[in-house]
């Protein structure tokens, strides 16, 4: 009996689908594009119309060789790669390579896979979306057009390595506005008074609540404001109300990315890649391979009526009635949104992330959990609080008191949304029962200095917030952007805010004085919803490329002619070369800054940089450094070697022992689990945590 034949795009998709069909279907992997542009020329230009000149991809010859094998005997063929611009392409691509009509029921596609999804999937092929194919194509050909023509200029002007992108340089743009931002910062001196009253047998802090025409500018105003306060203040104004908070959206792909960097300490990419895993299938004790989260690239707030109707069940049964709304909330999706898919869930409500925990590696669990907690908090009634606002008063001096109570949790009995930079309001146990005209006796007043802050450098998550925003891209490259910025040395990550190198800098003056419409957010953006276009069947793509080319390429001419060339001078460090003496300089590399001889090629000696990792020194409180030993095994030690000899293998943390007291370290156990253990020998204690910070997440 001749088989079915079903390509997908990753061997671990591949698993899980041939456990789905079973006898007669044969599953096999691409492992994502088999063809694309040559990358020894630019394969695409005015002269053939734009069209793209497509070649195999190296190393893909044994791939197609087995598909093609299994193609000539088998009944059927169904392409199944992702439901997306890129999975459409792959499936294009395929069907060129194998001989399929584009227009024959050749394709299908599956938002989750699971069983249901599968089946369903098979029985209802369709052809090959050529809207969907041309917009991937559109975005290729103009990327390929940016990258190859502005990227030779940046070799010749600068140095041999760099890259131009259409997103990537909006990107490093945009990073390095907020550093001049920063730079030409100017603070400004202001102060904040508090007060401790007591009224009754209550006591309460309040703050002094400042006149707009007489703001508190410096230590002498806040003197005149405590010399006004003896004697007594009495209650006036009550203002009590009750608030309610309501759950944030369903995971889009932006929004997992942002919380996962926030919650869990990941990099986008590493979001991506566990997501991935989650969405494509993992071996569940019992199960068998099982893909446990919708498609996880998305920009749509969207759920399935049954999706809804399990979740709201769940929550009737696990929790109450008076944590299930009445109705279903919906969420509006952003404007401009494809909504080709529903929001990233769990497949299967039932399966909860504690349940499988032993089926899934530590990251796995925590990034299934996430997107587990957000589904089910989405569809769970608004938290409700009793806050109290009340004005202590004397004469023209007002302080202001401020609280409010969790009355009842909802949504945030499973999961509550912080955002970057954003404080945790914080709950009193109780609210002070005030009236209007109570006497108030002030205790001690505490006046703080202070100084206005410079924004904040972009996180990643706060990033792709930005991005999102002003249309720049699309969720499922801003992973891949982050990433390419930081390896091309534009970028560098410390502390989880990114932060412009000189050569960014200088690459990004590059473009903004020469390529003033590439780096422009509005064209960018403008750009994106042209190619957006392309997709929903409305613009034809060669014509929008053609548009872009005949401006560009006169602004290419011009900055050859005009941009002259750049120096840059390798930046020298304090650390002798302990080869040959000399002074070390810092050099990039795709994993980040390290220091390198400046005798090269004649010493090839290089180091690691020393990190802070934010943990004090147990024998002197210096701050302890990350180095890597001459065996390039990585160690712990104080910045003050050699006078302090702390030298740890283990990395030390903010913690210690409850038992003995001495300073403990991270250790991993199974299935990536991390603990907190004593350094003490004899001691040994240890604690599990769920996101030490630090590192981890990179």
């Amino acid at each position: 009996m001749q088989t079915k034949l079903v390509i997908v795009e990753s061997p671990a998709k591949a698993k899980t689908i041939g456990k789905i069909l079973g006898r007669g279907y044969k599953v096999e992997a691409s492992q994502g594009h088999v063809r694309d542009l040559p990358k020894s020329q630019i394969g695409v230009g005015p002269e053939n119309g734009f069209e793209p000149k497509y070649i195999t991809i190296r190393g893909r010859g044994e791939i197609l060789s087995r598909i093609r094998k299994e193609a000539k005997n088998a009944a059927k063929i169904f392409l199944a790669t992702d439901p997306d611009r890129e999975g459409e392409a792959i499936s294009w691509h395929l069907a060129y390579i194998l001989g399929i009509d584009p227009a024959s029921a050749c394709r299908i596609e599956f938002n989750e896979v699971t069983a249901k999804a599968v089946k369903a999937a098979v029985k209802n092929p369709r052809p090959i979306n050529m809207d969907l194919v041309n917009a991937q194509q559109a975005r290729r050909v103009l990327d390929r057009l940016v990258g190859y023509k502005i990227s030779p200029l940046l070799w010749v002007k600068v140095k041999k390595g760099l890259s131009a992108g259409r997103v990537q340089s909006v990107a490093t743009k945009m990073i390095c506005d907020r550093e001049n931002e920063i730079e030409i910062f100017v603070p400004e001196e202001y102060w904040t008074l508090a007060g401790e009253f007591t009224i009754g047998a209550t006591r309460l802090n309040a703050r002094y609540v400042a006149p707009e025409d007489h703001p508190l500018s410096c230590k002498e105003d806040c003197d005149r404001v405590i010399a006004q306060c003896a004697g007594e203040f009495h209650v006036g104004e009550i203002r009590s109300t009750e608030r309610r908070k309501n759950p944030a959206a369903p995971f889009t792909t932006s929004n997992m990315q942002q919380e996962a960097s926030r919650k869990l300490n990941f990099t986008t990419q590493k979001t991506m890649q566990i997501a991935q895993q989650l969405y494509e299938g993992v071996d569940i004790q019992g199960e068998g391979s099982q893909g446990l989260v919708t498609y996880i690239r998305t920009d749509s707030t969207r759920i399935s009526d049954e999706a809804l109707a399990n979740v709201r069940e769940m929550i009737l049964t696990t929790y109450g009635g008076e944590y299930l709304p009445a109705e279903a909330n919906v969420y509006k999706t952003r404007s401009g949104a494809q909504d080709a898919h529903e929001a990233i869930r769990p497949t299967d409500i039932s399966r909860r992330p504690d349940d499988i925990k032993a089926s899934l590696s530590r990251d796995q669990y925590r990034l299934y959990k996430l997107i587990y907690n957000r589904f089910v908090s989405s569809q769970m009634t608004p938290a409700v609080y009793d806050t109290v606002s009340a004005d202590l008063v004397k004469g023209d001096v007002k302080f202001r008191f401020s609280g409010q109570k969790l009355k009842f949790p909802g949504f945030t009995a499973v999961y509550e949304e912080i955002l970057d930079d954003q404080q945790e309001e914080k709950n009193v146990r109780s609210l002070p029962d005030l009236h209007t005209g109570d006497a108030a006796t002030p205790g001690e007043m505490n006046a703080d200095q202070h100084f206005t802050q410079p924004p904040p450098r972009y996180t990643e998550a706060s990033l792709v917030r930005a991005l999102e925003e002003k249309g720049i891209g699309r969720p499922s490259t801003y992973a891949s952007t982050i990433s390419t910025i930081i390896a091309r040395g534009y970028v560098l990550r410390e502390q989880k805010r990114l932060m412009p190198t000189e050569l960014g800098k200088i690459v990004n003056d590059i473009m903004c004085s020469a390529f003033p419409d590439i780096v422009d957010i509005a064209f960018t953006a403008d750009m994106e919803e042209k190619l957006d276009s392309v997709e929903a069947g409305k613009s034809e793509w060669h014509g929008i490329i053609s548009d872009f080319y005949g401006p560009f390429e006169k602004t290419l001419e011009k900055a050859e002619a005009s941009l002259e060339k750049v120096s840059i001078e390798d930046q020298v460090s304090d650390v002798a070369c302990d080869k040959c003496g000399a002074m070390m300089v810092y050099k990039m590399s795709r994993y980040g800054r390290f220091l390198a001889c400046p005798n090269f090629p004649e010493c090839r000696n290089t180091m690691a940089l020393p990190s802070n990792i934010g943990v004090k020194c147990p024998k002197c409180g210096g701050e302890l450094l990350e180095r890597v030993s001459r065996k390039g095994r990585k160690f712990y030690g104080c910045e003050h070697y050699p006078e302090c000899d702390f030298v740890s293998w283990d990395r030390p943390v903010n913690e210690k022992c409850p038992l003995c007291g001495s300073y403990m370290v991270l250790k991993r156990g199974a299935k990536d689990t991390l603990f907190h253990v004593c350094s003490n020998e004899s001691c040994r204690h240890r604690v599990e945590v769920e996101n030490p910070g630090g590192s981890d997440g990179e």
